[in-house]
């Protein structure tokens, strides 16, 4: 009896380390899996939306060097793909706002993005960016 009940508070206490890791509790979404036909949001999209998830990608070359945000790629791009509409916006991409100072990556380094997920269209006062699809307060870390 006494090994039982040491394998399962050893399986108990396993489990409350991973629970306490920061990103476990984000749902990971791809950036392909965002869209269902044309410029409509899938289903998984919207039932995720305002809620924390992890999307892998590419982080594209920043528009300035202070920005505090990148545009996340699903396909390494050397060269930033900024839209002026949201009759244009790519299904591929995703906006990606910080929630603090990050270095930036090389655009062939594949990242995992965690924040919150924002659906709509949106533009950014200060750049005049275009958004349909953001991560807000978001950090990422190398793959």
């Amino acid at each position: 009896m006494a090994g039982l009940t040491r394998r399962w508070t050893a399986l108990v206490m396993a489990a409350g380390c991973c629970l306490a890791r920061p990103g476990l509790a984000a749902e990971r979404i791809r950036i392909r899996d965002l869209y269902a036909r044309g410029a409509e949001f899938s289903p998984q999209a919207l039932a995720l939306a305002d809620k924390t998830v992890t999307v892998p990608g590419f982080m594209a070359p920043p528009l300035k060097p202070d920005a505090s945000f990148f545009v996340l790629t699903k396909l390494p791009m050397a060269v930033c793909p900024f839209c002026d509409s949201e009759l244009n916006w790519p299904n591929d991409i995703v906006l990606v706002r910080l929630a603090g100072q990050q270095d930036w990556v090389d655009f062939n380094q594949p990242i995992l993005v965690t924040g919150t997920l924002s659906l709509g269209t949106e533009i950014d006062e200060e750049t005049g960016f275009v958004s349909r699809v953001r991560l807000v307060d978001a950090s990422y870390e190398l793959a």
